[in-house]
């Protein structure tokens, strides 16, 4: 494993976002924060007794300290104070911000990464830790790097489980299979160990490019499973399989090329969307452009939408 998640480049600063809020605008600033940095947020309430409704909750998420980062800085505290003007009867939103530099959380996060089991067939572990697997059950070790997609986001583990059950149905096993924003790797990576002949994994961070052709190695998947930076634009295949765990506007902008890397009767799987507004306008998008939808499967404020091509 690489001293850092970034030996293909230099290190570079990162600016954490915390807010605090009450837990009624907590959505809106997940959905928010998620679309704005185009990665996962988290959301941590503060300890309290299990009989105590949560009042109070943080979303935090990340900012590449960047020529872009002060105009988006100010655009979270402009829609802060525009959420407030919905909510009069609530406290204002706290932003508190602090640099962090990526050498030191490339050592932090690997202190709260522990194996995580996603389904009854798929575990994940971090490849430092030690884990010793049921007969039928499938491992998917991995070193997250700088990228997005570690298992323990409600996202993933929904694109996950979507994953899981493509594969033990009734109907036939997906052949090939393609992940668009493919992070880590991890979600192209549970369709080549279920048993697809044929992965593909696209992103256009090299960070995740990086690190998710690492874990391919690591998994031994190199002759079934391809990364690489390609744009969607350029792909002509078309799939049995397609995955797409992105921000809803961007699944909204690709719909359309999404949908025409299905192979007919193939599915598609996509997460990374808030439950409301943004579940509903995906599934509107999509059926109108000749899709049937299969199920919605729901995590906290997180939504996966899976469909079919007939």
């Amino acid at each position: 494993m690489p001293d850092t998640p970034f030996s293909h480049r230099p290190p570079r600063a990162w600016l954490k976002i915390a807010i605090s809020s009450p837990a009624a605008m907590t959505d809106s600033i997940a959905g928010f924060l998620a679309e704005l940095t185009e990665s996962g947020v988290e959301t941590s309430a503060p300890a309290i007794d299990a009989t105590e409704p949560v009042t109070q909750e943080t979303v935090t998420g990340y900012l590449i300290d960047d020529e872009e980062r002060v105009d988006k800085e100010l655009a979270i505290r402009e829609f802060l104070q525009q959420l407030s003007a919905r909510f009069p009867g609530c406290t204002t939103p706290q932003l508190v911000t602090s640099l962090i530099e990526e050498e030191d959380w490339g050592k932090n996060w690997k202190k709260h990464f522990k194996p995580i089991q996603i389904t009854p067939q798929i575990t994940i572990k971090p490849s430092w830790e030690e884990y010793n697997p049921a007969a039928d059950e499938i491992v998917i070790e991995m070193d997250p790097g700088m990228a997005f997609g570690t298992g323990h986001h409600a996202s993933t583990r929904l694109a996950l489980s979507f994953i899981d059950a493509c594969y033990h149905s009734d109907d036939a096993a997906p052949e090939s299979a393609l992940d668009v924003g493919t992070g880590t790797g991890v979600l192209a990576m549970a369709c080549a160990l279920f048993g697809a002949d044929q992965v593909l994994g696209i992103d256009n961070d090299p960070d995740a490019v990086a690190a998710a052709q690492e874990n391919c190695q690591r998994n031994k998947l190199t002759s079934k499973l391809q990364i690489t930076d390609q744009d969607l634009a350029t792909i002509s295949e078309r799939f049995d399989l397609v995955i797409a765990n992105i921000t809803s506007n961007v699944l909204t902008n690709m719909a359309e090329q999404l949908c025409n890397h299905l192979a007919p009767c193939g599915k598609l799987i996509l997460a990374g969307i808030l439950t409301g507004e943004q579940e509903q306008g995906i599934k509107t998008t999509f059926t109108s452009l000749g899709l049937r939808h299969l199920t919605t499967n729901y995590q906290d404020e997180w939504a996966s939408l899976h469909f079919i091509r007939e």
